[in-house]
């Protein structure tokens, strides 16, 4: 099969709410939104069974449901250099999620998430920009049935099976620039695993770890290519991962009302190497050139570190709040407009109101404030960025509503 060069970087499988480094969504649920993903050492309600599924074990003996509903909020983003500068629109996208817990069954315990792991709808109309990314939207969803067992009073360990289904669409339009015209769609299924404990050394102390594998995301679909008004459809498909992540945190709490948590993850982004696009036939002679040649990513593994402060207050009310950095897994030299990520700085709030023992609701919010990026002329391979100039805006608001019953 011919390969083809994407110079719409990330188009069919991945893309990125811009809420951590490159484009994985970490925040979940009303709570670790307000924690700033500051929630695996000490999870609180049915999300346990996605942040920490380990902890699970230590749950009262009932069950657990939570329905969660976020906005988030894309701000523009704008390239200033010159004559090619131009600016993405706003773009605002609803995220439900799911999550479950059983009860007890002896030491053992089941439970099941649904959860959007990243996504995005990112567009360009700015002439030079849109030839590059004239619309990205991923939408991704993910299917985590998960256990825990209780060794003993101290330690837990959890663990559980992940099915994405991951559907993609991408666009681009030479217009003015070049005749050329690109549109493509395309979706897959994958698995993966992810596995948890927590350690207990005292009951105001916990100690948690959790992994999630890397998921190889093959989106296979069709493509439309076009030069001038000569258009060719083919059969296409590309590998790109949804990296693995690894989360190390510590809790302690104080008279069983303050409690402060530190989150260290690791995200090994330097898995992805290239985008390399496969088609079924030799592509038009004239788009040869375009998109015959993989096209290299060469991401690097990068760190965040979370902290979150939950505070139980005497009525009725939770508070919450959190802070974090990211790092950016994204070179200079293979940075594009599907993806101008930056390194990050997260600022979060939020509560929860126990309406009576069984229901509980809340609300919180979280800002995620990208650093501008000042590109040196002839350090980017994409051919509008490297003449230099400034990337600006972006970032992410979150604006998130749950309900709770426990029964």
């Amino acid at each position: 099969m011919k390969k083809i060069k994407n110079i719409i970087v990330l188009s069919l499988g991945v893309s990125s709410l811009l809420l951590a480094g490159g484009y994985k969504l970490p925040e979940q649920s009303l709570n670790a939104i307000g924690l700033s993903d500051a929630y695996v050492a000490h999870t609180m309600g049915a999300d346990t069974a996605y942040y920490n599924p380990a902890a699970m074990a230590f749950m009262g003996d009932k069950q657990y449901i939570e329905g969660d509903i976020s906005l988030v909020h894309l701000p523009s983003q704008t390239y200033s250099n010159g004559p090619v500068s131009g600016k993405s629109e706003e773009e605002n996208l609803p995220i439900p999620t799911f999550f479950y817990i059983s009860k007890p069954i002896n030491n053992w315990r089941w439970g099941i998430n649904l959860v959007v792991p990243g996504g995005l709808t990112k567009r360009w109309k700015t002439p030079y920009q849109k030839l590059y990314a004239e619309e990205f939207t991923l939408k991704n969803i993910e299917l985590n049935p998960v256990v825990s067992y209780k060794i003993n009073e101290q330690f837990s360990l959890g663990g559980g099976l992940r099915l994405v289904y991951s559907k993609g669409i991408v666009k681009s339009d030479g217009g003015i620039i070049a005749p050329v015209k690109r549109e493509m769609e395309g979706d897959t299924v994958e698995f993966g695993y992810n596995l948890a404990l927590l350690f207990k050394p005292s009951e105001d102390i916990h100690v948690a770890m959790t992994y999630r594998s890397n998921i190889d995301l093959k989106e296979e679909g069709e493509a439309n290519l076009y030069f001038g008004k000569v258009g060719q459809q083919y059969n296409s498909d590309v590998t790109v991962p949804l990296p693995a992540a690894l989360n190390v945190a510590i809790s302690k709490t104080w008279e069983n009302r303050t409690t402060l948590e530190f989150k260290y993850e690791r995200t090994y982004w330097s898995s992805y190497k290239n985008l390399d696009f496969e088609y079924d036939r030799s592509i038009q002679k004239n788009l040869i050139n375009l998109f015959d040649t993989p096209l290299a990513r060469q991401w690097k593994d990068v760190n965040s570190f979370r902290l979150g402060l939950t505070v139980k207050m005497d009525n009725k009310i939770t508070a919450m709040m959190g802070v974090g950095i990211d790092e950016s897994p994204v070179p200079l030299k293979t940075i594009g407009f599907e993806l101008a990520d930056s390194d990050a700085k997260v600022f979060s709030l939020g509560f929860r109101y126990q309406q009576n023992e069984k229901l509980s609701w809340g609300a919180s919010c979280l800002i995620t404030d990208k650093e501008s990026l000042s590109l040196t002329p002839g350090v980017a391979d994409n051919a509008i960025l490297a003449k230099g100039g400034t990337l600006s805006g972006g970032g992410a608001f979150l604006t998130t509503l749950g309900l709770a019953y426990e029964f």
